[in-house]
């Protein structure tokens, strides 16, 4: 074969299974298992390179065309049947894939190569059941995915026949909704004589819909569905995927082209999902579902609830409807080919098979996605069975993951109301308000409302509104449907196959048919957009109303794995904590200090507030030393109550950095109620507001600058840091405040705010009966800070750079007003990510290398440090861990996250120098 396509069967493969930048994951899958005789159904793989061409041109190249051809011939050589032939026929799959797993982004098509005569031949050597079935299924696949019809005509047309299939039996089909005349008329009750009307049927919706024939020829349907999954990469759905993971435009997908096997052959056929430990929980036994009589896209697709594969399996299927009582051998060769395929690749896999007539194939395996919970389990099992090292446990866990692991679960202790049960499909809590589409669910997430996105079955078009959900309830569908399979992805509880649950989108309402706790049934209620439910991922509870939580903990197998990981990081991980509550959730998840406590936030609170308004409205210098005492003993409460909690760690303080404008009203009712509580006249208020005010407060008298213009502030400041530090002295307390001067942007002024401060010190240190040591930063958040920054180092004890605001500062976006548009930034691959999430390398990094590198050029003992958004996501961690900096600081909540990417940073850059061969 040529350069481009790649056969596999026969028991070889000529694409190399490393080469998934080539074969993409599905085409390496294949060939790996080909590889291990295993039973996988002959076929050829395209390479990506094909797709890039593709979009590139609109055209296969020649060459390829060729190629395909060859390996076409050699499938019909190896299956002894030929495209398009009635008498041997042999049908394909036509199937994407990325290197990386997208499930459900990219499009397929089955039973490719059915025209009448094909369709008459199969039908002679099989059933006329299967062969119309499939040609039924293959013309709607074809004429949606390749033609580009919309799928509406074909769905309405198959209700069409449920409905006069449940005619015939005496019901009224005409009184159901689809999702009930599903259930009622599953596809294998449909009869011959329905399906062979319905090829006619979807002949002629193609027919008015392209104003052509559906296309007879097997070659013409061949490249049309292969151009089709090219084309599947650009699809809006991917794109969305894309950007939200950080996957490369330029990838492209490979296809796959297959011979079909057909679990839809008889009561003695089946297809399924497996996978070779429970995705959710991490359980170490086969776990996935399948569906008699049916094909691979009826269990992904969540069309029908599958059943369990396992007997004793949780879902609430009876034993005797599993895999592994209805069909013993298959389910047996399954579990055997499972463990083979966990041992080979030495991680869990993700299986895709169909059971044809009592003999299994394999389809596909991928390395699986799981839940967080799943992976630190899986990780940590799989070193203490010695398959990995622990080294490579830790980098199997995605750091940005551990935050849902951490998220509060449902109070046990909470009354709950019980509305209906189903899967269990991806763990977690969640509660909002039910909305019934993805537009919807966008909407109003847009606006900050918690909502859970309620389908009847979810498509890989809801993948927006999936991603705006808090949570995600299916009426159908299983663990393995498409809904759970993204929900568990993205980190989301998922409830899936809620069979109590009938959705009408005409009515935007779910009507539950509820039952008590001994399973009798009550009166069924409705609930409409807006009605606020709770869902529980863990154990498939859907539940009236917003249930309280509970704070998670790290123990257990997490606790384990953040051993190991702390063992080889070098970067320390401090938490962003402005109250003891907060530095105490810090240290309980494994922080190694506070890296950012801002002082503005401690000023909110009424008392404090108006001290504040007193101190910045006084008249004369008495007045201000009275409001400043005040803030001064407030202040000095708040320093220890934070610093007692951290202990000996260190505590990095940010001075005041709140615009003066923001604390006096400007509209007329505010400042004479503000007025009247100070006791001032409204005049004399109204007044200092006009002088404060700022039309860019966001870059204007704060920060440092208040230092230089109003030092009594910043003096009482300090002072309440080191007496507060100095009472915690004198319990044995070897406590380190740091304190850092924001908004620096040159060094006579850095030295201007250190003479203040080693003014109060000394003071301090004069009435203290123990020693008070300290030290001094400056916050590097402006453009010139960053530039200059060999200037100012010889003045500071350390850098602590503001990535947030310098991010601002260097781009000119705001983190408040940029979501309006960076998406569509994002989407138009004008920037790779969001620079609020994950640092801006080419702009923002070259700005924090050079004051890095200055830095520590004209001051070779400074500590650089970062906090804020940046300091929490593993990307941005490995940028600051290449740069040699001391400390991220986070989120409480994402420390054991920023632990993790810390550990991970340190074990690449190990491998990186070769010191490492695990990596």
């Amino acid at each position: 074969m040529g350069e481009s396509v790649f056969f596999f069967g026969e028991g070889r493969a000529e694409g190399d299974p490393k080469r998934r930048d080539v074969l993409g994951g599905k085409g390496a899958g294949l060939a790996e298992m080909t590889s291990l005789a295993l039973p996988v159904p002959p076929g050829f793989t395209i390479g990506t390179g094909v797709c890039n061409a593709y979009l590139r041109t609109r055209s296969t190249p020649d060459p390829v065309r060729g190629e395909v051809a060859a390996a076409l011939a050699r499938l019909e050589r190896s299956t002894a049947a030929r495209l398009g032939d009635a008498a041997a026929p042999l049908l394909v799959s036509v199937r994407s894939g990325s290197r990386v797993s997208m499930p459900g982004m990219m499009d397929t098509i089955l039973d490719l190569g059915l025209n009448d005569a094909v369709a008459e031949g199969l039908a002679g050597k099989t059933s006329a059941h299967l062969a119309f079935d499939a040609y039924r299924r293959f013309v709607s696949m074809h004429a949606t995915i390749a033609l580009g019809l919309p799928r509406e005509p074909f769905d309405r047309a198959l209700d069409q026949a449920r409905a006069r299939v449940a005619a015939a039996r005496g019901l009224d089909g005409t009184r159901w909704n689809t999702q009930e005349l599903k259930r009622m008329v599953p596809d294998s009750d449909l009869p011959a004589q329905e399906l062979v009307a319905l090829v006619a049927t979807f002949k002629a919706i193609v027919k008015k819909g392209t104003g052509s024939d559906f296309p007879s020829d097997p070659q013409v349907q061949l490249w049309q569905a292969i151009e089709a999954v090219f084309r599947s990469w650009e699809n809006h759905r991917a794109v969305v995927y894309r950007r939200m993971h950080d996957i490369p435009d330029d990838w492209g997908t490979a296809c796959n082209v297959q011979a079909m096997v057909f679990g839809n052959l008889g009561p003695n056929s089946a297809t399924g999902v497996a996978f070779t430990r429970d995705p959710s929980t991490g359980e170490r036994r086969l776990y996935g579902e399948w569906l008699p009589e049916a094909q691979g896209e009826d269990v992904v697709a969540g069309i029908r609830t599958p059943l369990p594969l396992r007997a004793g399996a949780r879902g609430g299927a009876r034993p005797d409807e599993s895999l592994e009582a209805r069909m013993p051998e298959a389910y047996r060769e399954l579990d055997r080919i499972a463990a083979t395929l966990e041992r080979h690749f030495r991680d869990v896999q993700d299986l895709e098979f169909t059971i044809e007539d009592g003999k299994l194939f394999m389809l596909q395996c991928r390395t699986a996605k799981r839940t967080a919970r799943a992976a630190v389990r899986i990780a940590v099992d799989m070193a203490r069975e010695g398959v990995i090292s622990r080294d490579e446990a830790v980098l199997r866990v995605d750091p940005a993951g551990l935050e849902q692991l951490l998220r509060p679960t449902l109070d046990p202790q909470a009354p709950k109301k019980l509305l209906a049960r189903g899967l269990g499909a991806s763990p977690g809590a969640a509660s909002g308000h039910a909305v019934f589409t993805s537009e919807e669910a966008e909407q109003r997430a847009a606006r900050g409302t918690p909502v859970i996105l309620v389908r009847a079955e979810t498509s890989p078009e809801d993948i927006r509104g999936i991603d705006a959900a808090r949570g995600v309830l299916t009426a159908r569908g299983g663990m393995t449907s498409h809904g759970a399979v993204v929900a568990r992805g993205m980190g989301k509880p998922c409830v899936a196959g809620v069979s109590a649950i009938a959705v009408s989108y005409e009515s935007q309402t779910m009507t539950i048919a509820v039952q008590d706790q001994t399973g009798r049934a009550g009166e069924p209620i409705t609930l409409h957009t807006g009605d606020v439910i709770t869902l529980d991922g863990a154990s498939g509870c859907v539940y009236e109303g917003a249930v309280p939580t509970v704070s998670a903990e790290l123990s257990g197998d997490l606790g384990e794995l953040m051993a190991w990981a702390d063992v080889g990081r070098t970067l320390r991980v401090r938490a962003n904590a402005d109250t003891a509550l907060d530095a105490r959730v810090a240290r309980a998840f494994g922080a190694e200090g506070i890296g950012l406590c801002r002082t503005e936030h401690m000023f909110f609170e009424e008392k404090r507030l108006r001290a504040l308004r007193e101190a910045i409205l006084a008249d004369d210098a008495r007045g201000r030393v009275k409001a400043l005492a005040t803030l001064l003993e407030l202040q000095r409460e708040d320093f220890v109550a934070v610093l007692r909690e951290m202990g000996a760690l260190p505590v990095a303080i940010r001075l005041l950095d709140l615009p003066l404008s923001e604390l006096l009203p400007t509209e007329p009712q505010p400042l004479q109620a503000l007025a009247r509580s100070l006791g001032m006249q409204a005049s004399k208020v109204a007044q200092r507001s006009r002088e404060l005010h700022e039309k860019n407060p966001a870059t204007g008298h704060r920060g440092a600058r208040l230092a230089v213009t109003f030092p009594a502030l910043y003096a009482m400041q300090v002072r309440a840091i080191l007496e507060a530090a100095a009472t915690l002295r004198e319990e044995g307390l070897d406590v380190q405040p740091e304190m850092v001067i924001p908004r620096a942007m040159a060094g006579a002024e850095l030295d201007r705010v250190r003479a203040l401060i080693e003014g109060v010190a000394g003071e301090v240190a004069r009435a203290a009966r123990v020693p008070v040591a300290f030290s001094v930063g400056a916050r590097i958040e402006l453009p010139r800070a960053a530039l200059l920054a060999g200037h100012l180092a010889p003045g500071v004890d350390f850098f602590s750079f503001g990535t947030d605001e310098l991010t601002e500062a260097t781009m000119g976006l705001s983190r408040d007003d940029a979501g309006r548009f960076l998406p569509a930034y994002l989407e138009a691959a004008i920037l790779p990510r969001d620079p609020f999430v994950s640092i801006d390398r080419d702009g923002v990094g070259v700005l924090v290398t050079t004051a890095t590198e200055h830095g520590r050029t004209a001051h070779p003992g400074l500590k650089l440090g970062v906090s804020g958004a940046h300091g929490g996501d593993p990307a941005s961690i490995d940028f600051f861990q290449r740069l040699g900096f001391d400390y991220v600081s986070s989120s409480p909540l994402r420390v054991p996250g920023a632990r993790l990417a810390a550990a991970q940073a340190a074990l690449r850059a190990r491998g990186r120098e070769g010191g490492h061969g695990s990596v």
